[in-house]
């Protein structure tokens, strides 16, 4: 072979390789971050990742220079610009207003879908459900983590729960087609709606529908008080589990738990154009520079990354390759057992250890297999023809002093108009007027719900109206909610004992 020949192939296969590379952002975070991500990316080269990084600085330092979202503008740019993002565990110091930049990075980024699997490693990891094998699909955006709060009297302050029909199509789709993915049986629902008719009903309902057009996969739903009992105590009775925000954040740390360690879990975040991959732990700062941090759980992060960028072969080598080495008993001190355990190693030496089976596989744990795996059939949200909207009502809230449930009732009636009558007064939202009990503890709070009686209708400048009519009684309104009905079907509560 001539050298100017080699020179032209070696050039064009350098050209081959450079195109075919995926490019990610990386962010190697606070406390344990640096020592766990360096471990990850040794990883993944030494097993063939065809990926290339930007690295970027998110988290206390930034926060600590003065930019409380904990991250650089310009940072954003490379992160949107490559869609991928590989993030080590942060820090967001206590108090000055810093935000959470999780989950500033979920809603700018639109990262809808949190994924997280959790499977027993028995025997190897002390487990009490040695048989567990579960993901957990949390909806990422909305619910309370919408983080809309006001205080509204002296003794009262509100959180907005808001469920979108939007984004619980999206979540919902996605659990059934991972399930259908990952050749997994049955979906799980929870929810709450037995007390949330109208917020968790909606997640319910959507998830009846989505599930009817996936007849081989079997459908469940559980109130989540008891199906979280039942996760606790009997986790092999469930496989794949969907759910609204809060509930997701509580039970996939749960989960994770009981499988034998939080430290041993990797996070999905994906969205619609872009994804972002981390362990689920923190940055353990009172082991930070040791070389004692287990690197797995932002390794199963890098592999599910893997797997999401069509590098499914490398992600599979890789996670036998974790397997095999937790087999043999190679194992960092959280996970280090007398008598299970054969050598109690480092961050760097289980990183070394990992390296050392690429290409082998588990004997006693499960061999993965995700080469096989097809790409998520995941259709944009297509918005439903509009509704027909009528509105039934006005709730107005007002902050009131008083005790008497009676005597709030005197003043509001002061501005009935036009057939438009205080039908109810609730306090933290236990009717007390009419016939209410006593016994009854209410706070400054209360909700005074008008209606049209029967022959008359009520209009948006109605509600203007009883607004200024309690302006002129110097009655303290604090806001208020217009009561609707949706195609003839009332979308509103009724008051607790109505």
């Amino acid at each position: 072979m001539s050298y100017g020949f080699e020179f032209t192939f070696l050039r064009r296969l350098k050209h081959f390789i450079a195109i075919h590379m995926t490019r990610v952002t990386v962010a190697k975070g606070d406390g344990i971050g640096p020592e766990i991500m360096d471990a990850t990316l040794k990883v993944l080269l030494a097993a063939g990742a065809q990926i290339q990084w930007d690295e970027i600085s998110v988290g206390e330092k930034v926060y600590l220079s003065g930019n409380t979202s904990g991250i650089a503008p310009e940072s954003w740019d490379i992160i949107r610009r490559n869609k991928v993002f590989l993030k080590a565990p942060i820090t967001t110091p206590q108090g000055g207003g810093y935000k959470s930049l999780n989950v500033s990075t979920r809603k700018f980024l639109g990262l809808y879908s949190n994924v997280r699997p959790c499977m027993s490693l028995h025997p190897f990891v002390r487990t009490k459900h040695p048989v567990m094998d579960v993901v957990i699909i949390r909806e990422n955006e909305e619910d309370l983590y919408a983080g809309i709060e006001h205080q509204q009297t002296d003794e009262v302050v509100q959180c907005l729960k808001l469920i979108s029909r939007p984004g619980c199509e999206k979540i919902v789709r996605y659990a059934f087609e991972y399930a259908k993915q990952q050749n997994r049986k049955k979906v799980t629902c929870f929810t709450k709606d037995n007390i949330m008719k109208q917020t968790d009903g909606l997640f319910h309902r959507v998830f009846d529908e989505i599930g009817s057009e996936y007849p081989d996969i079997e459908k469940e739903h559980w109130i989540i008080d008891i199906g979280a009992a039942k996760l606790a105590d009997t986790p092999e009775a469930f496989d794949v589990i969907v759910m609204p925000n809060l509930y997701g954040d509580v039970l996939s740390d749960i989960a994770a738990q009981i499988t034998g360690s939080v430290g041993m879990a990797g996070s999905a975040n994906i969205g619609e154009e872009c994804s972002m991959f981390e362990a689920i732990h923190g940055s353990a700062p009172d082991i930070a520079g040791q070389n004692v941090a287990n690197p797995s759980g932002l390794l199963q992060g890098a592999v599910m990354m893997l797997n999401h960028i069509g590098q499914a072969s490398v992600a599979e080598k890789i996670q036998n390759a974790w397997l095999k080495t937790l087999e043999d008993g190679i194992h960092t001190r959280d996970i280090y057992k007398e008598g299970v355990s054969k050598q109690k190693v480092g961050t760097s030496e289980f990183a070394n250890a990992v390296i050392a089976n690429l290409g082998q596989k588990p004997s006693v744990l499960k061999t993965v297999s995700y080469s096989a795996n097809v790409a998520l059939n995941l259709p944009k949200y297509v918005r439903k023809p509009s509704a027909k909207k009528v509105l039934e009502g006005v709730d107005v809230f007002v902050h009131w002093t008083g005790l008497n449930p009676d005597e709030l009732a005197e003043k509001m009636q002061k501005l009935e108009f036009n057939g438009i009558k205080l039908s109810m007064i609730t306090n933290r939202g236990i009717k007390v007027w009419p016939e209410g009990f006593e016994e009854t503890f209410c706070t400054d709070h209360w909700r005074c719900r008008f209606k049209p009686v029967e022959g008359y209708s009520i209009e948006n400048k109605d509600v203007v109206e009883l607004l200024n009519k309690a302006l002129q009684e110097n009655i303290d309104t604090i806001k208020t909610e217009n009561l609707y009905s949706f195609d003839g079907k009332s979308a509103y509560s009724l008051g607790q004992g109505q």
